[in-house]
């Protein structure tokens, strides 16, 4: 799912990259201190490393707030010597003075060279100030919306989900075609979701669109028509918050369709007033896209009317009564736009959730804090599915990785985690058929603290027919009725309504009470002050007895996911497994 940046030669290049020269890279903490969103009327600090062949006697910090520029100095907090590029990093440290709520900052920063007036810049060692990285933070005293704590997430794939009572399937040539799922359809299922314990429902892009997916829109106001209408996305929102369930939509800021109007009007006009909205390499036929796809131009979000028209729109549906954004792609546009993303949403409704894409290891993710509640957990996915799935994790290996990540990431920052979605291989694909294992992940998925996510289809067995073209492959029509999996849309539901029935397992504490990597076993408690839930799995292929050590633990506990045995004593509670199951012990 980390495609290439994983590969350990390109780690090498990005680490190198990420030392030589004078480098920022969003950084606000230093690298052993707690993550945390910065707060109105506190000072904020910032954290720059140089290193290479280019010696600076000044580090400096340009700032605009709301107009209001200023500048500061950098002081030097030491050297650390490197042995991969075998030289001195040079360490330096400032702050940013204290901002009220509501202010976005922008920042550049730069380093004299020393025995010269020359000026080299950080991020992208650009030689003016004017043509250097711009940093952005956006300062306010939102926390993450109190509904996201208790969050269980559908995601549906529109096109895919349900094409309305009575209304069969489309049968395209290709899994690129239209399938026929409705917004009318997804109204009909408020029920079945809410069955699974979900109050959250995310919707893939459904805005007028040329493709099954919606990612290249050409029309932010208007729903697509295969979908429905603007009528009916209403409807939805509105019967979904008479269940007490919430909506998030797509959000996509960084590319649109090349029949875009704007698009259209630029290629056409090389002196159109659009055509500063995109980045041209050759006019009119050579411009950025997205992953290089021509037919989904990026947009310049640098460019103040391109990135204002995403801000009204951003506002427009939430005024409608969208209740947040999944922010697709979030690494393309500018942390410039996130800021101004930030306010803009919060102004209209403070209980808004934004949550982005960020497909990277936790240091980049970290980079969103300010302008973000949370992001995607693929680090999460990925330790879930070598884990229990691909088996090419150890429990030991997955434990030292849930702790340190439990650890680095504030608590008001939200990690929604999830299985499988519409970019990658489904789970149950990858684990050969066997539905044991997704339901061994899915257990430690619903009893983590990270709001979990359900990709429609995971629930009720649908997998692909070949791990080629996977973004279509992962998308495959949902089954209802008979075709569905009923026993697996059945133990679902049950994680979904113990979710429910213990808040411990959003809000508590974690401990890790057993873990035998010989014998494919593994136990931790979830507490709070009231509650004590004990979950424990056996992924061998065979039935085991665990015992674990704990005292004081009640008495008429009993496995009320599975129903397995399990005897409490003063010292210890000890549970029978079948192969490759677990218990959920209350």
């Amino acid at each position: 799912m980390f495609g290439p940046q994983r590969d350990f030669e390109n780690r090498i290049v990005e680490y190198q990259s990420n030392l030589v020269g004078i480098k920022h890279l969003h950084r606000l903490n230093s690298p052993l201190t707690n993550l945390s969103r910065p707060q109105p009327n506190q000072p904020i600090n910032i954290y720059v490393t140089t290193s290479g062949g280019v010696a600076y006697d000044s580090v400096r910090c340009s700032m605009d707030v709301d107009g209001a520029e200023s500048t500061f100095e950098l002081v030097s907090s030491g050297s650390v010597w490197n042995a991969l590029e075998w030289r001195y990093v040079r360490h330096w440290h400032g702050q940013i003075p204290p901002q009220p709520s509501g202010a976005v900052i922008r920042y550049r920063i730069g380093g004299r060279v020393v025995g010269s007036d020359r000026w080299i810049f950080a991020d992208n060692q650009a030689r003016v100030l004017s043509e250097a990285t711009e940093f952005s933070i956006s300062i306010d005293d939102y926390d993450v919306p109190e509904w996201v704590r208790d969050a269980v997430i559908y995601h549906i794939f529109l096109d895919r989900f349900y094409p309305g009572d009575g209304v069969p399937w489309k049968k395209p040539t290709n899994l690129s075609g239209f399938f026929g799922g409705t917004l009318r359809g997804a109204i009909q299922k408020l029920d079945y979701i809410q069955s699974l314990g979900c109050n959250t429902i995310w919707l893939s892009p459904l805005f007028a669109s040329p493709s099954h997916h919606g990612y290249d829109a050409t029309d932010y106001y208007t729903v697509e028509p295969r979908f429905g209408t603007n009528a009916e996305l209403i409807e939805l929102i509105e019967k979904a918050h008479q269940q007490g369930m919430r909506i998030i939509l797509d959000f996509v800021a960084n590319h649109w369709s090349n029949h875009h109007p704007t698009f259209q009007a630029a290629q056409r006009d090389p002196d159109s007033e659009y055509r500063a909205w995109y980045t041209w390499q050759h006019w009119p036929d050579e411009y950025t896209s997205f992953f290089g796809v021509k037919g989904m131009p990026q947009l310049n979000l640098k460019h103040k009317p391109a990135s204002d028209y995403l801000l009204e729109w951003a506002q427009y549906w939430l005024h409608k009564g969208v209740d947040g954004y999944r922010l697709d792609y979030a690494p393309g546009p500018p942390h410039t736009f996130w800021a101004d993303f930030r306010q803009a949403c919060k102004a209209v409704n403070p209980d808004a959730f934004l949550f982005g894409e960020v497909v990277s290891h936790s240091e980049v993710i970290a980079s969103y804090i300010p302008h973000f509640d949370g992001c995607l957990d693929f680090l999460l996915a990925d330790a879930l599915r070598r884990t229990f799935v691909l088996e090419t994790s150890t429990l030991l290996e997955f434990e030292t990785f849930l702790a340190a990540h439990e650890m680095y990431f504030p608590k008001d920052f939200s990690l929604p985690a999830f299985l499988d979605n519409h970019d990658m291989t489904r789970i149950l694909y990858l684990a050969r058929e066997d539905k044991a294992k997704v339901r061994l992940a899915a257990l430690v998925l619903f009893t983590l603290s990270a709001p979990p996510v359900i990709y429609n289809g995971t629930e009720v067995g649908v997998s692909q027919r070949n791990p080629l073209g996977r973004f279509e492959e992962a998308r495959l029509p949902m089954p209802w009725e008979d075709k569905a999996d009923t026993d697996l849309l059945d133990y679902f539901r049950r994680l979904g309504a113990l979710r429910k029935q213990f808040s411990v397992l959003a809000s508590g504490r974690r401990k890790v009470v057993h873990l035998n990597v010989q014998k494919g076993t593994y136990a931790y408690l979830r507490t709070s002050e009231t509650d004590s839930i004990l979950i424990a799995l056996n992924t061998s292929r065979r039935s085991q007895t665990i015992d674990v050590p704990i005292s004081s633990f009640q008495t008429s506990a009993k496995d009320i996911l599975n129903g397995n045995r399990v005897t409490v004593s003063a010292n210890s509670v000890s549970i029978s497994l079948p192969a490759q199951s677990g218990a959920f012990i209350a």
